[in-house]
């Protein structure tokens, strides 16, 4: 029977990890488990950054975004020896089982693991919500909420001046985040990969609109798409809407978790 349990986070932070943590760490103790967090994700057993938890470290957890036991990428581990290093790591401690919360990256590190006899259990982290069989990641409720909040800001001040807005969104190749926060914020246009794009379509459009003097206009963009810069510049050329552009960048990935994504993750 499994006795000692390590818990890492790795690849982009998402908030809920901390409260995947505290839903861990807890069941672990109530099973009278030995749990052993491994700061900076695969990173961390590389360089045996392994430390065994107590009951208390849980108090703050719950509110806090980010992880608390940190995280990091490592291409490398993709390698067989960079593997069986960490697989030494984990004997040298005693460790029998590991918890691994991440993305597809994090994933297939714990399926090598596996491959190679080591328990592994992966909870999906991330909030591009572009993990298989999961109808919702870790993080992507929190991360919606985030960027409505900061699309209706963005609406308010474009209001107030008539202005078109261009907004982009994270998600990496997955459409999710783009596609609830424009249904949440009645965008204009919703562009992803999913999309049937014609920006040419898209722009004599706009020209129709622009007679009938909107209040303002949103065209939410997933990341990796095309260039936001260059679309608000030539919507401000051609159309003549006072355009700006706004990426959002990581502060999509923190902020404190909602109750629903602690829910979640805690179940998880």
């Amino acid at each position: 029977m499994v006795k000692k349990i390590g818990i890492l986070t790795s690849g982009g932070d998402a908030p809920g990890m901390n409260d995947a943590l505290f839903g861990a760490i807890r069941t672990c103790f109530k099973l009278n488990k030995e749990i052993y967090a491994i700061y900076n994700g695969y990173k961390g057993l590389i360089e045996d950054k392994i430390v065994k938890l107590d009951k208390n470290f849980t108090d703050t957890l719950l509110n806090r975004g980010g992880t608390a036991i940190k995280t990091a990428r490592l291409p490398e581990f993709k390698e067989d020896k960079v593997q069986y290093q960490a697989i030494e790591t984990l004997k040298k401690h005693g460790i029998e089982a590991l918890i691994v919360i991440g993305g597809d990256g994090s994933y297939m590190g714990a399926k090598k693991l596996t491959e190679k006899g080591i328990n592994c259990i992966g909870l999906p982290g991330t909030i591009d919500n572009d993990i298989a069989s999961s109808e919702i990641t870790i993080g992507f409720d929190t991360a919606l909420n985030t960027v409505v909040e900061a699309v209706d800001k963005i609406v308010d001040t474009s209001s107030s001046h008539n202005r078109c807005a261009v907004v982009e969104i994270m998600g990496n190749k997955c459409p999710d985040l783009t596609l609830f926060a424009g249904i949440a914020t009645g965008a204009n246009y919703i562009l992803t990969c999913d999309s049937d794009i014609n920006i040419d379509k898209m722009i004599s459009e706009l020209k129709e609109l622009k007679k009938t003097n909107p209040d303002h206009v949103l065209i939410l963009v997933a990341e990796k798409l095309l260039d936001t810069k260059a679309l608000a510049d030539r919507i401000m050329n051609e159309v003549g809407f006072d355009t700006r552009e706004t990426v959002l960048g990581h502060i999509q990935r923190g902020g404190t978790p909602t109750a629903m994504e602690r829910v979640n993750s805690i179940r998880m």
